[in-house]
């Protein structure tokens, strides 16, 4: 599922690249948005940040 996330998501929509800027953009998108910001069905479908806020907010 991961892998055809970044496929759909992110592959077939860039125009073709380098291997440079097509690494670039892959890790980018795995960093900055597929772990920090891409609601997770793991977590009640909440972006990691609003699951640590929400636990944050339990835990006081």
């Amino acid at each position: 599922n991961f892998f055809k996330i970044i496929k759909s998501e992110l592959i077939y929509q860039l125009p073709l690249l380098n291997i440079g800027q097509t690494q670039i953009e892959i890790f980018e998108f795995i960093e900055i948005w597929y772990n920090k910001k891409r609601k997770h069905s793991y977590l009640n479908y909440l972006t990691p940040e609003q699951f640590g806020e929400k636990t944050k907010t339990k835990a006081a």
